[in-house]
């Protein structure tokens, strides 16, 4: 398995409505980041499935070590 690429060291802060399902970039290759553009194909690495359970802003992680999920945790802040 490939490791993550970091997109960039902080979060992206993204606009998500409520019931949507958004596809975020686990692996840092996608041109269209936070969100997956299948750059991962033959990485080892898949996209993480995030729901919006409401109509507002979230962070998702940019640098790819997040412990939560497509959210970001600062684990920025140890690179």
């Amino acid at each position: 398995m490939t490791k993550p690429i970091v997109a960039q060291p902080y979060a992206y802060n993204t606009d998500v409505e409520q019931g949507k399902t958004y596809r975020w970039c686990a692996c840092g290759r996608s041109a269209t980041q936070p969100f997956c553009d299948d750059s991962h194909e033959g990485t080892g690495i898949e996209p993480v499935d995030y729901t919006a359970t409401e109509t507002t802003r979230v962070q998702f992680c940019g640098c790819k070590s997040t412990k939560n999920g497509a959210i970001c945790d600062s684990s920025h802040n140890l690179l």
